[in-house]
């Protein structure tokens, strides 16, 4: 069967890709200045030529590339629907009886394709581009050591040099409180040299460093050097005002060894990961062995024990009488303060083994896990630009804005949601609180349902972002109001009926006065009729379709005032001040749960002191109403 590729896939794919290229270099250049900034202080005065900047650059877009393209995916998906939608091609589209999962179909191939080609990347080009960036980050690192000295703690980027600085002047080079530890070749040829300020330069050929120093004092020990007649010098101590050190330092610009980059996991396929990780458990499990043996030969050795009381305490042992204590007691004092001596001894001597095993293995450890995240991160990254897709086209469907407004702002809050649970589950994944595929998947698993929930509203057009839905309902739930809006009309088809309506109106005055008498609405509703035994009550649901049909044939009307009077018939609640629910099983189950009904009994209070006010405006309105048709009528007869 041969697959047939229709003119709107063609259109909508067309509309996709073109608005996909450009969105895809903006979010490269984006992410491009955000990771840039993490670098900056290493290539600004290190003399690095230009081809080694275009490495820099060129290294880093490779490796952002499947970051920006789930970012892609998700603002061009939502600009091409949202340009579809605003200019009604999606509701033509829909009008010829295409569904919106149809109109997809084109675009889903191409993010699945996408999908595969980002996974291809991040296993074959990423690694290797990842691994030469850091190579070369290394080496730019090591371009001009006298611009990276910090201050305030040791630096060791110069060989067999520590140096310390207690304040640095950026503008015109100068360190003050200098302290160095100069070391050749061994430990015992140290040298320290303490100046108040000083100065490090590279010379011209970039292999040397000149440091000159100011007002200082240098100690070296001499402990190696002999003299004549057998005369030893232990240390020599000179004071300067001024002295030079050239330091041997080749600082022109090479490439590091990748050798000490071995253990980077972003710059490994998933074969390589695999291996490693299999290489790492086995020297793991083998250092995990030795310590197990190691440890099963020495915690049970006897110490300040007797070899009377040895041989009692291994005949007790095959008994259920056997006790330390008992053997403990038949020692004397000096060897009861001799036995504890040596076993605190032993078990601080114990801990502080346990203390450095520990730490060696938690370097394993965390190594692994690190191993394992950046295999998983592989899967998740490109699972995400189906996700991504699925979460902006139904957007922009929904809302149908077009540009780089409204779908650049969602597309921010989505992928600042996504951000933090990656990063979170990142984090915690690394540090071995969480585990590893629940901390990789948490994002995927958050932004997977919200991708079905925005693509099920988009393609059955049910509303998500109608704001005045939302704001209609909170304000039903709290109990507020909004003004009623009624405007002079511009054209007018019918005239109002005044009389039908003032016959109405008089009518509704008489009945609210009968249903405040009956049932004052100022005193507290009795909880038994409420809760347990409700009987029906239409009259205000009645009485309010009466005056919202008075309201809408008046609202056809010319005179200002009866207009005025309209806007203020306020909007009431026809049942809440009657019972909390239709059916009478759950408002009994309301009473009971004390809490709940008291707060739905509090709530319906207050609706039937508000109903009452209401009633009180309604009448005075309708009488104003009345008036004002009796005096048109009184007018028009007037003038006829």
């Amino acid at each position: 069967m041969i697959l047939r590729v229709k003119k709107l896939d063609k259109f909508i794919a067309k509309q996709f890709g073109l608005l996909f290229v450009g969105t895809f270099f903006i979010c490269q250049f984006v992410l491009m200045m955000q990771f840039l900034w993490r670098y900056v202080d290493q290539l600004i005065g290190k003399g690095l030529t230009m081809d080694v900047l275009a490495q820099f650059f060129w290294y880093m877009s490779l490796m952002l590339v499947p970051q920006a393209l789930p970012l892609a995916i998700l603002l061009s998906s939502l600009i091409a629907f949202g340009n579809l939608g605003e200019s009604s091609e999606l509701t033509a589209i829909k009008a010829a009886g295409i569904s919106l999962m149809q109109a997809f179909r084109s675009l889903v191939v191409i993010v699945i394709f996408i999908a595969l080609g980002s996974f291809y990347f991040q296993d074959v080009v990423a690694p290797s581009a990842n691994m030469s960036f850091s190579r070369l980050l290394l080496s730019m690192k090591q371009k001009s050591p006298e611009l990276e000295i910090p201050e305030g703690i040791f630096y060791d980027g110069i060989p067999q040099c520590n140096l310390y600085v207690q304040k640095k002047d950026i503008k015109t080079g100068m360190l003050y409180g200098v302290m160095i530890y100069k070391m050749t070749d061994s430990y015992d040829d140290a040298a320290i040299i303490l100046a108040d300020s000083g100065m490090l330069q590279s010379t011209a050929e970039k292999k040397h460093l000149v440091l000159t120093l100011h007002s200082g004092e240098w100690f070296e020990n001499m402990k190696s050097q002999e003299f004549s007649a057998g005369v030893s010098v232990p240390y020599r101590r000179e004071t300067f005002v001024k002295k030079r050190i050239v330091l041997d330092f080749d600082a022109d610009f090479n490439v590091a060894d990748a050798s000490a980059l071995s253990n980077n996991a972003r710059g490994k396929s998933i074969g390589q990961i695999n291996r490693d990780v299999d290489s790492l458990n086995h020297v793991y499990d083998s250092v995990g062995r030795v310590f197990y043996k190691d440890a099963k030969m020495s915690y049970y050795s006897p110490v300040a024990v007797s070899k009377k009381d040895s041989l009692r305490a291994v005949k007790m042992a095959g008994t259920k009488t056997y006790s330390f204590d008992s053997v403990y007691s038949r020692l004397s004092a000096d060897r009861k303060l001799e036995a504890v001596d040596a076993a605190l001894s032993k078990v601080q001597r114990e801990m502080n083994d346990l203390d450095f095993k520990g730490m060696i293995t938690a370097d394993g450890d965390k190594l692994i896990r690190q191993h394992k995240i950046e295999a998983i991160n592989k899967f998740t990254l490109s699972l995400s630009c189906l996700i991504f897709f699925f979460i902006g086209a139904p957007l922009g469907a929904i809302i149908r804005k077009g540009g780089l407004g409204v779908p650049v702002i969602i597309s921010v809050l989505v992928f600042i949601v996504y951000y933090i649970f990656e990063n979170t589950g990142y984090r915690m994944s690394r540090g071995g609180m969480w585990a590893i595929w629940f901390g990789k998947s948490i994002a995927t698993a958050v932004l997977t349902p919200l991708a079905i929930f925005f693509t099920y509203k988009a393609n059955n057009d049910s509303v998500v972002f109608n704001l005045d839905l939302y704001r209609n309902f909170f304000m039903k739930i709290f109990g507020l109001r909004i003004k009623r809006a009624v405007f002079k009309k511009e054209v007018i088809i019918t005239d109002p009926d005044y009389a039908a309506d003032s016959a109405t109106l008089t009518e509704v005055n008489r009945e609210i006065g009968d249903y405040a008498r009956e049932h004052n609405l100022w005193l507290a509703p009795n909880i038994i009729k409420v809760f347990f035994k409700y009987r029906p009550d239409h009259t205000i649901e009645e009485i309010n379709e009466k005056i919202e049909t008075v309201i809408e044939d008046l609202s056809n009307t010319k005179d200002k005032v009866i207009l005025s009077c309209l806007n203020a018939y306020p909007f009431m609640a026809v049942k809440a001040h009657t019972r909390p629910f239709d059916r009478k099983w759950m408002n009994v189950v309301a009473a009971i749960i004390v809490p709940v009904g008291l707060f739905l009994y509090l709530r319906m209070w207050r609706f039937r002191l508000r109903l009452m006010r209401d009633l009180k405006v309604i009448r005075q309105t309708n009488d104003a109403v009345i008036a004002r048709i009796e005096e048109l009528n009184s007018s028009g007869t007037s003038k006829a």
